[in-house]
């Protein structure tokens, strides 16, 4: 039942936030736009409260738990700057909007996105985490909570990779190819590497 509920919270993210944004600039109707938009967080909810009850009811936790609070912290994580890209997408698209920057490929720049995006990964994995070790302290200690404790080492994993990805980027920049002029999509004026 929680896998089910899994998908089908994956599936309405992608349904809300497509209703939203075609609501948004397709039927000139901003406020249902952003009202379909806000119901995004309802799902994580939830998710969150059917799996507490499963728990509660007395089923061992399993996999399917552990996957459960990997996938609202990663909605947590890393929702908020998928929708904003959808947006930014859809904007450009069907309402003449300007196209949506593109990450920075050289140098500190490039860094700087990175650490970004890291960061925006490891709040996914702390959220995780979190709700894992929730988790674990609510089942006590009669409960075999081994496969909880093996997606919060997998977590710990998340959170290593992207800190390595970032780091490879601040210690070894990319160099531009000589007179390559790059747009810092965070300024006005294009920068000359």
């Amino acid at each position: 039942m929680i896998v089910t509920l899994i998908i089908v919270c994956e599936v309405a993210f992608w349904v809300l936030l497509a209703a939203g944004l075609a609501a948004r600039y397709l039927l000139k109707m901003p406020r249902t736009g952003l009202a379909l938009l806000l119901c995004e967080p309802l799902l994580e909810v939830l998710l969150f409260t059917v799996t507490a009850i499963d728990l509660k009811n007395g089923a061992e936790p399993d996999w399917k738990h552990g996957l459960a609070a990997v996938y609202i912290g990663f909605t947590v994580g890393l929702g908020h700057s998928m929708i904003k890209w959808a947006d930014a997408q859809f904007a450009h698209r069907y309402a003449g909007g300007p196209p949506p920057p593109k990450p920075p490929k050289y140098g500190m720049a490039r860094a700087l996105h990175e650490w970004k995006t890291a960061a925006r990964w490891i709040l996914a994995a702390v959220v995780a985490l979190a709700l894992l070790q929730a988790a674990i302290w609510y089942v006590g200690s009669g409960g075999d909570t081994e496969s909880l404790r093996t997606w919060q080492s997998r977590m710990l994993f998340v959170i290593g990779i992207n800190v390595l990805i970032a780091l490879g980027y601040t210690v070894w920049p990319k160099k531009a190819p000589h007179g390559y002029v790059e747009k810092d999509p965070y300024a006005e004026k294009p920068t000359i590497r």
